[in-house]
């Protein structure tokens, strides 16, 4: 899966930047995470709830990585409701032949 035109044209200025950070880390499997989570949940987020993904996506992608995967305790600064909505979307992802689907 791939950021989405059809996801990104009907948003505001804010969200399409997001949105295109979201897939744009650094890190491949950042990207994914982000991304996907970005691709099903960035249109439906209030400012709120904005505030706080663009605060985690400031994170270096080494930190955040640590810190999803759980090599890490996540700071408490970052376990925010949108840092463990993103942890269980991730948790859905499906894992065939040890590549995320």
């Amino acid at each position: 899966m791939i950021a989405s035109k059809a996801v990104s044209c009907g948003l505001d200025i804010r969200r399409r930047r997001i949105f295109f950070r979201a897939w744009h880390r650094g890190i491949r499997e950042m990207d994914l995470i982000f991304g996907r989570y970005a691709n099903t949940h960035i249109a439906r987020l209030d400012s709120k709830q904005l505030d706080e993904l663009e605060y985690i996506m400031s994170f270096e992608d080494r930190d955040l990585l640590s810190w999803i995967i759980g090599e890490v305790k996540t700071p408490n600064n970052v376990d925010t409701p949108i840092f463990r909505d993103i942890l269980a979307y991730r948790a859905g992802f499906y894992l065939i032949n040890d590549r995320i689907l």
